[in-house]
């Protein structure tokens, strides 16, 4: 776009926010104002800043005292489970004694957000210095309360990466001005995550800050990993972490146009008191976050010693040079450890959109001799599950291409899985009860029990809420139905659209992929599904190289990831650790937690002409047309004959399992139909997704 055509954009934008941009005089009078305005007094007087005493923290403790150069320990620690990561994250800001830096793609303002914000402010408070930078199109999303916060305290200061139009907030038509005048930048995001205290302990994964990383939602929740390091790898992470910081991308939210015209305008707002909407499940996390035995018992008793650490992360150069690939650090540096397997690569991706590196690589891997060859096992999210189905719908026109090109092995994650790390008690859910006339399906409030009153989250067993069944769905009197009839009633008599339609849904299940973040809202929320329940959507970014490599990161292995995002990931090379890692992912491909995706059975004529003509519309980057798909899900039938789950390369594999559609769980529909044509119309979005 012409230089001109862009200025005239970016101006268009600002009219449309009915704010002109800030001059550098009043940017720095906004500045002042925060900066005299910040309180500096303390809670505490003690030298530790007072400190509490934490069982991961002395992990460090350890780790720094059994380390040499030639020789360093570490500790690592799995945090497979959401309140498990929570506690975790609010136990060690209570441990900082001088410093907290924290770097994430979102932060909101629900409980999981307040809790961690109120922690954070309250560490500075006794004088620790907190520094915390958020990707600017997830960051919280009021501009009275990042004004609030940047006047917060003297030890705690607020950066936003990556300014849209020098913004905090962007609105749709912004938004859209902004794709048109400057669409790199505004695709360049920060995905990095990290949690990094006393530069001596780090926390990094796929979790960001809000309810659904934490089991804390009721409708819909991530299954994610993080992973805890504590020993001298911390220090390279926070070398990493003051690139960021320092980086002229990153911008005092003080100094940002609409927050500082609020602070010119109208004063240092009052930072807003934290109302939660669950009290006392944010009260039981502070609590336990105080209780030295608890956390070791959950958590701190399962750290694993082990030895050299890597942490590899793309730098702000990886913008500066528009992604070129030698700024790619991550990436590079998972697809060498990819080509080093000579076994089994195990992966473990929410979004299985593989760059045209990757491709090529795997193809490769694929073409190498026979045994040389290293399985690849892929577990990644089904249509049900996926928080982001036009991701899916590209993954699904590859399917072909990944099975049998690329020799992949791949699992889909189920949205009600039956053995999750997910607990399922925190999430407050309640199922919706029924019209018991049979005629209506009207759904209760969620704030309330089919009799009016108040509902109790505990009434309803974790596996029902999970999987929605269980639920009376006949009147008392009536005959029990069939389990067909039963499933049928449910489906018609369940209003799915309660869940559908709340904006805390859509909003949480459509700011991952940022550059479809104001597409419309049916594009964006995840499809309808044949029960009801608390849905589970794999979010986990982890790979593991012949059981003696362990990675877990941020890194979705995907395009975004590859040339837009920075990303950043752990590497671990210990056996033990691997193990336990591929213990982790293998128990997420289990039969009742993932479907198994493999080639159909051929039609029994013109099965040539069918995979050809497929094949050549899946070469096409658009009008993908064809009707018969190569793959589909499969599901495990145990038996005499068929003890344990198979790979669909094991000869014994159609003996033991049955096809149960290309969506299974999925009311099909309008979604069925916009999927098909994201697959065939859609190839072109994928260096962006």
């Amino acid at each position: 776009m012409p230089r001109q055509l862009r200025w005239a954009a970016v101006a268009l934008a600002l009219a449309v926010s009915g704010c002109a941009s800030l001059s550098n005089a009043e940017r720095d009078r906004a500045s002042a104002m925060v900066v005299a305005a910040r309180p500096t007094q303390l809670d505490c007087v003690r030298d530790d800043a007072c400190a509490q005493a934490s069982p991961l923290r002395q992990l460090a403790s350890r780790a720094f005292a059994g380390s040499t150069e030639q020789a360093p320990h570490h500790y690592a620690l799995i945090l497979d489970v959401g309140p498990d990561a929570l506690l975790a994250r609010i136990n060690l800001i209570r441990s900082a004694t001088t410093a907290i830096d924290l770097q994430t793609y979102i932060f909101d303002e629900d409980d999981a957000g307040r809790l961690v914000m109120d922690e954070l402010l309250a560490a500075a408070r006794r004088g620790v210095r907190v520094r915390v930078l958020i990707d600017q199109l997830s960051a919280l999303k009021h501009v009275d309360t990042l004004a609030a916060l940047a006047a917060a305290h003297a030890n705690f200061e607020l950066r936003l990466y990556s300014p849209v139009l020098g913004r905090a907030q962007t609105s749709y038509p912004q938004y859209a001005l902004a794709a048109a005048c400057c669409w790199n930048k505004l695709n360049q995001r920060m995905h990095t995550k990290l949690l990094l205290v006393d530069g001596a302990v780090g926390i990094t994964g796929g979790r960001n800050y809000q309810d659904d990383y934490y089991d804390w939602d009721d409708e819909y929740n991530f299954r994610d990993r993080d992973l805890l390091v504590a020993g001298p790898v911390a220090h390279v992470m926070g070398a990493d972490f003051s690139l960021f910081w320092n980086d002229r991308r990153s911008v005092p939210v003080e100094r940002l146009n609409d927050v500082g015209h609020r602070l010119l305008n109208g004063g240092v707002p009052p930072l807003p008191v934290a109302v939660y909407e669950r009290p006392q499940r944010a009260q039981a996390m502070q609590r336990d976050a105080a209780d030295a035995t608890l956390v070791t018992q959950r958590l701190a008793r399962q750290a694993m010693l082990v030895g050299d650490v890597r942490y590899i992360s793309d730098t702000p150069e990886k913008h500066h040079s528009n992604g070129a690939d030698q700024q790619a650090v991550a990436s590079g540096s998972l697809r060498e450890l990819i080509e080093s397997a000579r076994k089994e690569v195990l992966l473990q991706t929410p979004y299985l959109v593989l760059s045209d590196a990757a491709q090529e690589m795997f193809r490769q891997l694929h073409q190498r001799p026979r045994e040389e060859r290293p399985r690849v096992i892929v577990s990644t999210n089904s249509l049900a599950a996926t928080d982001a189905f036009i991701a899916y719908a590209l993954s699904y026109k590859y399917k072909r291409r990944y099975l049998r090109e690329f020799g992949f092995n791949i699992f889909e994650y189920k949205p009600f899985p039956r053995d999750a790390p997910i607990d399922v008690a925190t999430t407050g859910a309640t199922l919706p009860a029924f019209d018991s006339s049979g005629a209506g399906g009207d759904v209760v409030p969620d704030d309330a029990a089919p009799d009016g009153s108040d509902a109790d989250p505990t009434s309803l067993e974790p596996e029902n809420a999970l999987t929605g069944e269980g639920i009376e769905t006949e009147p008392p009197g009536r005959a029990p139905a069939s389990p067909q009839q039963t499933h049928r009633e449910l489906r018609e008599r369940y209003d799915r659209r309660s869940a559908l339609e709340r904006e805390q849904y859509r909003r949480a299940l459509s700011r991952e992929y940022t550059a479809l973040r104001y597409g419309s809202r049916k594009a964006n929320q995840p499809v309808p599904l044949e029960r009801a329940g608390v849905r589970i959507g794999m979010h986990a970014k982890s790979m593991v190289i012949d059981e003696r490599i362990g990675v877990v990161g941020t890194h979705n292995f995907d395009p975004r990831g590859d040339h837009y995002n920075t990303e950043s990931a752990v590497v671990i090379e210990d056996v033990a650790f691997a193990q336990a890692l591929a213990q982790s992912i293998r128990r997420d491909m289990e039969p009742a937690n993932s479907w198994v995706i493999a080639r159909r059975d051929k039609p029994p004529v013109f099965s040539g002409l069918d995979y050809s003509i497929g094949k050549m519309f899946e070469a096409m980057p658009i009008f993908d047309l064809w009707p018969m798909r190569y793959a589909t899900s499969y599901e495990f039938v145990p038996g005499p004959e068929c003890p344990q789950p198979l790979l669909p390369s094991d000869p014994g594999f159609r003996a033991c399992y049955t096809p149960v559609g290309d969506f299974p769980e999925v009311a099909l529909g309008l979604k069925g139909i916009t999927t098909r044509i994201f697959t065939a119309f859609g190839a072109g979005l994928a260096p962006i997704l």
